[in-house]
């Protein structure tokens, strides 16, 4: 019988610059309690395994090409709980040995599906060690057949999430590390969902970090261009909602909150 409903987790995380260990135990500790809770999708926040400033602390030596070790361990979990993950992760690039801040779709069988670099990286501070990808792609996250993927302020550029409707996505993904303040997200998710006529989950991070403060950062849903959903926590928490399939819209307004 066709699933008609997704529990969907957001791990709404505090990671710590540069601490690699750390940051690890504290998403598989995240990803196994929400499989315990019934998630079919877990989505993560920007750079949850390394920090937004990781590069000041500890560099970019360790970033390798992907699925790593870690990242394949991340890939049995998904098979031991049948969830779809959609995993953010630092990788290198086989061929150009090029740095890129990317989002990955891993499925319920534990394979990386795809994934996205983001377009719209820094060329200064602490994004200055990520190569800006070139094109977004929508990637097969089941059960459904396409996603698109954005990462952060990929939402500041419309044709992005254009280029992504084109191709059939039927809802758009977004992992974040986007901080409340002057240069905080100002009505660009919810024109994102405008101007494409899809839904969008926005996964973003909390706590301190190295140069800004995450704690008042929110996790969205929008859809027809407003918020149908904004989830705020201090702490390390997971937030999760059910996703009525054939409305592509909340099943109920409500969500329930697990703190880690």
């Amino acid at each position: 019988m066709p699933r008609t409903s997704l529990r969907i987790a957001f791990l709404h995380l505090a990671p710590l610059p540069g601490q690699i260990a750390h940051n690890r135990r504290l998403i598989e500790a995240a990803v196994t309690t929400a499989a315990q809770a019934g998630a079919t999708w877990i989505l993560t926040p920007e750079l949850a395994v390394c920090g937004y400033t990781f590069a000041d602390q500890i560099g970019t030596d360790w970033i390798e090409p992907q699925p790593d070790a870690w990242m394949t361990h991340l890939c049995r979990l998904a098979a031991q709980w049948r969830l779809t993950l959609f995993l953010s992760h630092p990788e290198r690039d086989r061929r150009t040995t090029q740095l890129h801040n990317s989002l990955f779709v891993i499925t319920p069988e534990g394979i990386p599906a795809g994934a996205h670099r983001k377009i719209n990286a820094l060329r200064v501070g602490s994004e200055s060690w990520s190569t800006p990808g070139t094109e977004a792609t929508a990637v097969a996250a089941p059960p459904l057949e396409r996603v698109g993927l954005l990462i952060c302020a990929d939402a500041y550029s419309p044709g992005i999430a254009e280029s992504l409707r084109r191709q059939g996505a039927g809802l758009l993904v977004s992992s974040a590390a986007w901080a409340p303040g002057f240069h905080g997200p100002n009505g660009e998710w919810e024109r994102c969902t405008r101007d494409t006529g899809l839904p969008l989950l926005v996964c973003n991070r909390t706590g301190p970090d190295a140069t800004m403060d995450f704690t008042k950062a929110e996790s969205v849903v929008a859809k027809n261009g407003r918020r149908r959903l904004s989830m705020t926590a201090a702490r390390s928490t997971i937030f999760l909602i059910e996703w009525n399939l054939g409305l592509q819209d909340l099943a109920t307004s409500s969500y329930e909150r697990i703190p880690l």
